[in-house]
């Protein structure tokens, strides 16, 4: 889970730029990075940290440019080195950049086939950098050195859905040629487009969410469709094609649950509807299996759950409470990247009124429960509160499996679900009484908003992986790839330009 952001404008992108990967701060934490275009010359920052704290006046300065690219990275594959914070640069052909939201399942193979074949070198062991690669190689054999057009981009495009497998929304810039946006033949990621009009002419913007060009005065257009790829050249002339053999929209169930902020629309679908009907439907199975239990009041377990908790408390006619209240300032601990980390955050996190608790019976709401450290604590939270029954609900179903597409789901034993029952589980969590979400009602949560929509990736709910690429094997070694203990940090990088003239790297040297 990353964002990210293109802009073609007529004036300059740095600002908004900025201003967007704050809106989508939310889909990582780790690290950020812009990069502008600015004639042949790219301009770039990136670093470790939140975007307030990697950008400063002097970096903005210097990010010149009306078109431009920028990322927030969320680590699964690679590391959480600042060294793999993006966008990633390859000087050729021509100069590209690239940020990358999602993961490659064949990452592997595609690293020994650029070494081997293409003569490409990668330098990282982030799947982006290798996306990259790929792009780089078949950009290069669609042109033959020559001029390059659309069609030979939209051909290029085409080679890498041909030799990249999972899930990848792209958005890239080719210097003084034009910036270039694609989405895997499944869709899996999101990405939008949007425009809007100024005195100069139409601006253009691809985004993770829709959310960014709400903020950015962007009207929305249209989603990208899977397997469709976007360009939109320097003067602001937008392009598009289909360019994958079988496209079929099998998006990630689990941006409506988690990911996506609830004020987005996502493959025409309102995120916070989805929420709001995926509380409706928990209450229907809370009064069909729990008719002879007493709660007296419903409590979100912020932020996510709030449109889920509340509408769940409507439809069974209950008083919903905040009990909870968060600090602000504490990052969000499913994507922190590692588990104790993720266990320090969780009282420093949330802290419980207690008259909201002492003497009654409870029902917390969550969005989901993966690990079950943040569920644990929050269920002793509420019992030293002084609640009588703590009762749990979930507004997804058990997470079992794996994400193998770009979600930090890496290792089954990590799972609380995995191979325990409901009971146990509940056990686990301190819980008096614990119900999920059922899948089939998730799936119809969404499709209620739109109705085209009937197939999703849900793999880390059923263990269906889409792509079709994944077996035992593949799952043994990401779980030993991905885990806690091999997210190291690494030294910071610095501030570079990259200057396509001279096809050099000038560092500048952050202050």
């Amino acid at each position: 889970m990353c964002g990210i952001i293109g802009i073609v404008g007529k004036n300059p992108v740095n600002q908004l730029l900025y201003d967007g990967l704050l809106v989508l701060q939310h889909r990582g934490q780790d690290a950020a990075g812009i990069v502008t275009c600015d004639g042949n010359s790219f301009h770039m920052h990136k670093n470790n940290g939140l975007v307030k704290d990697v950008f400063h006046t002097r970096h903005m300065r210097n990010l010149v440019g009306n078109v431009g690219i920028a990322h927030v990275r969320y680590p699964t594959a690679g590391s959480s080195s600042a060294a793999e914070a993006q966008p990633f640069y390859v000087n050729s052909p021509f100069g590209i950049v690239l940020g990358h939201n999602g993961n490659l399942t064949n990452s592997e193979q595609l690293k020994s086939e650029m070494f081997r074949q293409d003569l490409r070198h990668i330098n990282t062991n982030s799947d982006s950098e290798v996306l990259l690669n790929v792009l780089a190689h078949e950009i290069e054999s669609t042109s033959k050195n020559a001029l390059l057009n659309s069609d030979m981009v939209f051909d290029a495009v085409a080679g890498v859905h041909r030799r990249c497998k999972g899930a990848y929304a792209v958005v890239a810039m080719i210097a003084n040629f034009g910036l270039l946006a694609f989405r895997d033949p499944h869709g899996i990621r999101p990405l939008v487009i949007g425009k809007q009009e100024t005195d100069k002419g139409t601006e253009y913007i691809v985004a993770s969410e829709s959310v960014a060009l709400d903020v950015l005065g962007f009207s929305m257009l249209r989603d990208v469709e899977p397997g469709e790829a976007v360009f939109i050249d320097m003067d602001g002339n937008l392009f598009s094609r289909q360019c994958a053999s079988n496209p079929k929209l099998t998006s990630c169930i689990f941006e409506y649950v988690y990911l996506a902020r609830p004020d987005s629309v996502i493959d025409g679908v309102s995120v916070y509807q989805t929420r709001l009907d995926m509380g409706t439907l928990l209450a229907e199975k809370i009064k069909r299996e729990w008719a002879d239990k007493k709660i007296d009041v419903v409590i979100p377990i912020p932020d996510t759950s709030r449109p889920s908790a509340l509408q769940l408390g409507i439809a069974l006619g209950l008083d919903y409470r905040e009990g909870f209240i968060k600090n602000r300032y504490i990052g969000r601990t499913f994507i922190m990247p590692g588990q104790a980390l993720r266990k320090k955050s969780v009282r420093q996190k949330l802290n419980p009124i207690g008259i909201e608790f002492k003497g009654k019976n409870v029902l917390l709401v969550d969005d989901s429960i993966v690990r079950g450290t943040t569920s644990q604590q929050i269920v002793q939270m509420a019992r030293d509160a002084g609640a009588n029954k703590v009762y749990f609900a979930s507004a997804a179903p058990p997470v079992r499996y794996p994400n193998v597409y770009g979600i930090d789901m890496p290792s089954r034993h990590e799972l609380l679900a995995t191979n325990r029952t409901d009971e146990e589980i509940c056990a686990e969590i301190g819980a008096d009484a614990l119900i999920y979400q059922d899948l089939d009602a998730l799936r119809e949560s969404i499709a209620k908003s739109n109705p085209h929509m009937t197939e999703f990736d849900c793999s880390c709910f059923d263990g269906k992986y889409v792509t079709g690429d994944i077996d035992a094997a593949y799952l043994n070694r990401i779980e030993s790839a991905r885990s806690d203990m091999n997210k190291k940090q690494l030294p910071p990088n610095s501030t570079t330009q990259l200057d396509l003239n001279l096809l050099s790297t000038e560092l500048v040297g952050a202050e």
